[in-house]
């Protein structure tokens, strides 16, 4: 099971674990700000935050586990088997991949307010990667240093709880 948590003193801590009992070649990765973000059902993503994490990179594109962007938001992509359920894309909808919720989301708030906005508008679909990366199930924590949430995508809809 994987953990995530937030910790505030005098400064913000952010962390999570990854248990699994392989390695899918994770690594360290930096986005610069103007590093180009392919999108599957919008434009591309080439002007957004700079943001640094953990991800597998594949061909090219960097599928986040977790990250920060530089404005101090984090999030991170949680184990939710059995439990996440995406939608097909919708005509008039932001439609946004399972896999691009992190840097999409990294890319364009600075805070968890601004990241609701964001997720109020949002259809997140279940297009795979690739045929090789099927959609992940997964839930995501978003923090900042005043206040975190929790999203859910399951059988009836998209969920942002407090946490």
């Amino acid at each position: 099971m994987c953990t995530a948590a937030t910790y505030k003193t005098k400064c913000f801590y952010f962390g999570r674990n990854l248990d699994y009992e392989r390695g899918f070649g994770e690594q360290v990765v930096i986005t610069p700000r103007l590093f180009p973000l392919p999108m599957r059902h919008l434009p591309d993503l080439t002007r957004h935050y700079a943001m640094i994490g953990m991800a597998s990179v594949q061909d090219g594109y960097p599928l986040y586990y977790d990250a920060v962007n530089e404005k101090g938001l984090c999030m991170a992509g949680l184990n939710f088997v059995g439990n996440a359920v995406y939608a097909q894309p919708e005509p008039d909808r932001t439609n946004i991949a399972q896999f691009e919720l992190i840097p999409w989301l990294l890319g364009r708030c600075a805070s968890v307010q601004q990241a609701r906005t964001e997720l109020s508008r949002l259809n997140l679909t279940g297009t795979p990667f690739s045929a090789a990366l099927p959609a992940a199930q997964l839930h995501w924590l978003i923090a900042d240093e005043r206040e975190a949430v929790t999203v859910e995508s399951t059988a009836d809809g998209l969920h942002v709880y407090e946490n």
